[in-house]
């Protein structure tokens, strides 16, 4: 493990004492930046400007150059696994991805390939490696990828924003064939991450954002446990690097999540981080909450909504200062900056003796 100038974030990751709660945010680089839309301007769309590693660079230190962030992370899409397995991906001016080529039987789910990280996927591995020199000693780097059952809903939908009639349809009439499905994307998001921790991710994050709509004994089939199956994965390949777990509207599976031997999990704003705390005990680390819409409100009620999450987990370490979602496309960036300024005044309190 790289020496680094500021590595809260992983020690808060291992529950190791730190001198103030580190904080950093989903979808920090993003729309809601005038630095990152011009960037994007510059790029032509979206894909573009996830395929030029030079500026998915550029669009990662932006916010860090911006406000005083704790961890950088990969400028990405969770759907470029599936993307390489050639289903044509197209981002909807409104309406968000599009895939041309939905996966909806056997013989589809047989043809999909695995995509090699150094070959199809090359560009992600040339950003994370180009981050991470432009980083230097500086600040930890965040990889990420999305859960399987995560991409096979977009795949199995052919777009977001969906009912998942599709999709739980065949977990319910089929589960054989969506159980195919998911081991591939297990082996293609196990290999995926590897990846990114070679080319110099420090951690790495499964984004489960529809993991939520399940019922509990499909969520343990059908979600948990092929994300269990990739930290085991890493835990083998790379046992130094914290693997968190995200499953926005998981809080009531914080138990079985804490078994997967990962070292954090995320939490949106409708777990209470306590009785969060209280159910993982010392297993594992915590990250989140605040609702992003709270960046919509007054300075002073920004400062007392993050004063709460920190009173809600308490002293000590084992907590990552995070909003409960990405962070939302129209914030005033001056209010993203309200809340980081306050978790870094108000948290040292919470840490005394660090």
């Amino acid at each position: 493990m790289r020496k680094l100038q500021n590595d809260r974030f992983l020690r808060a990751l291992k529950r190791e004492p730190v001198d103030r709660t580190p904080v950093w945010m989903m979808r920090q680089a993003g729309r809601y930046l005038p630095e990152y839309r011009a960037t994007r301007a510059k790029a032509g769309d979206f894909m573009s400007l996830c395929r030029n590693p030079e500026l998915c660079c550029e669009v990662t230190l932006q916010p860090l150059d911006r406000y005083g962030l704790d961890a950088a992370i990969l400028f990405s899409d969770i759907l470029t696994i599936p993307d390489a397995m050639g289903l044509g991906l197209r981002f909807v001016e409104g309406e968000g991805p599009v895939f041309d080529r939905p996966v909806r039987d056997e013989h589809a789910i047989a043809q999909l390939p695995v995509p090699d990280p150094q070959t199809e996927l090359r560009y992600v591995m040339d950003a994370v490696s180009t981050i991470r020199r432009a980083l230097g000693t500086r600040l930890p780097l965040i990889g990420f990828a999305g859960s399987p059952w995560t991409l096979a809903t977009y795949m199995v939908e052919g777009a977001g924003g969906s009912d998942y009639a599709r999709i739980k349809g065949m977990a319910y009439d089929a589960p054989e064939l969506l159980d195919a499905l998911l081991a591939k994307l297990v082996a293609s998001v196990s290999i995926y991450l590897e990846a990114q921790i070679a080319a110099g991710a420090d951690a790495v994050m499964v984004f489960d954002t529809w993991g939520g709509v399940l019922a509990p004994a499909d969520y343990i089939r059908f979600s948990l446990e092929p994300m269990a199956k990739i930290v085991a994965h890493l835990k083998r390949v790379a046992p130094t690097v914290p693997v968190i777990l995200f499953t926005k509207n998981g809080g009531q599976h914080l138990e079985v999540m804490a078994e997967t031997g990962c070292d954090a999990l995320g939490l949106d704003w409708t777990t209470d981080l306590a009785n969060a705390r209280t159910r993982v005990g010392s297993r594992v680390a915590l990250q989140g909450n605040l609702d992003p819409a709270w960046l919509f409100a007054s300075p002073l009620k920004i400062e007392a909504a993050v004063r709460r999450v920190l009173e809600s987990f308490g002293q000590g370490s084992g907590h990552v200062f995070n909003l409960g979602h990405g962070i939302l496309q129209h914030t005033p960036p001056e209010h993203a900056g309200v809340m980081i300024e306050a978790v870094r005044n108000l948290s040292p309190a919470y840490h005394p003796g660090s």
